[in-house]
């Protein structure tokens, strides 16, 4: 298998060597090269076109918003940002979603062995998505990945087939990874301000999150909040799973409420969207939707057919509207899904469903 190229954009060198040593031990990626700054980033474009672009988004000289903006309108790259967690660094890294980067991750930091090896996973996997992304001209075959954990490590699955008895209200459970963002903007944007409660994992680092749903609330008819502890799913509401946090639906008596908790990588992630809805199986049941979005390997995917057997709606996005299509067609190989279709026909079918 041809490895994914990989050109480095960090005005640290320590950095730079941190993400050379990740993607180093890994086989199916090579370093390209490095570049202290966009402008030497664009001199070694002009030699070699790399398969994927890690940037910094806080450089001297060219900033990498800039360059981002450069490389989607003249010769479009996967690109892969990494950032900081200070306050501004993750309001910039939210724009570079919607200018068309692929991912958003944390700089890699020196911590214990533990951090190390799930930012290495957190990191390389970043790195793959991006390269299965349909802004590439290129398409390469798609890149198997082993989970290090299921959704047992968090949650036990239930036995139960019909968990919950009919209510009036309804709970949509949405997941999504790489090109997710924008998905899930197009979808919110679509939901009206009296829909019903919505909870959603998608795989992004922690404190961006919050920025991410600040941005969706700014632009969309119902409230949009980052989750926290004990949080209610109610009308007209969508709670988005904090990151590096698990993100569980509870029911007590009518009322839904999320519960955010450490744990594993599940799946290689956390938050993990297959804990959110193999939760969501044991307490909402029939009175669920599951919608499985864009995003690369297979977390959601065995969840959502639990779902399915507990009497929810579950819809997969169709391949055309994915940027990356891993997680649905997992998901529509296990036979989870009662509805394939396009991004933008989802929102209308859960309005219809649940009125």
């Amino acid at each position: 298998m041809k490895k994914i190229k990989v050109l480095i954009v960090d005005d640290s060198a320590v950095v730079r060597r941190v993400l050379t040593d990740i993607f180093e031990s890994d086989n199916e990626i090579e370093v390209m090269a490095t570049a202290s700054d966009p402008f030497y980033a664009a001199q070694k474009i002009r030699n070699e076109i790399p398969d994927v672009i890690t940037l910094d988004i806080e450089m001297p000289r060219m900033d990498g918003l800039t360059f981002l903006k450069k490389i989607m309108t003249q010769h479009p790259i996967p690109v892969v940002v990494i950032s900081s967690l200070t306050g501004k660094g993750t309001e910039t890294a939210i724009k570079a979603l919607e200018y068309g980067a692929v991912e958003i991750i944390t700089k890699p930091k020196v911590g214990t062995k533990e951090f190390f090896e799930e930012a290495k996973i957190i990191i390389t996997d970043a790195v793959k998505a991006a390269a299965q992304s349909k802004l590439k001209r290129k398409k390469l075959t798609e890149i198997k990945v082993q989970p290090k954990y299921s959704a047992d490590a968090v949650l036990q699955k239930s036995i139960q087939k019909k968990s919950m008895i009919k209510t009036t209200e309804k709970v949509v459970a949405v997941g999504a990874s790489t090109g997710g963002t924008e998905a899930i903007r197009e979808f919110l944007q679509a939901m009206p301000a009296d829909s019903p409660g919505i909870i959603i994992v998608q795989h992004m680092p922690e404190n961006f999150t919050r920025s991410f749903s600040e941005r969706l609330n700014s632009i969309c008819a119902i409230d949009v909040k980052e989750a926290q502890n004990n949080d209610t799913v109610i009308r007209g509401r969508a709670l988005i799973a904090p990151g590096n946090k698990h993100m569980l639906l509870h029911r007590s008596g009518a009322r839904y409420y999320v519960e955010t908790k450490d744990g594993p990588l599940v799946n290689r992630h956390r938050p993990s969207v297959d804990v959110l809805f193999r939760s969501t199986a044991h307490y909402a049941g029939n009175n669920s939707v599951g919608i499985l979005m864009t995003g690369m390997g297979a977390d959601g995917a065995k969840s959502l057919l639990e779902m399915k057997e507990a009497g929810a709606i579950t819809i997969a996005q169709d391949e055309a509207s994915c940027v990356v299509f891993g997680m649905p067609k997992e998901a529509i190989k296990l036979n989870a899904a009662n509805r394939v279709m396009p991004l933008n026909n989802i929102a209308p079918f859960v309005v219809k469903h649940c009125d």
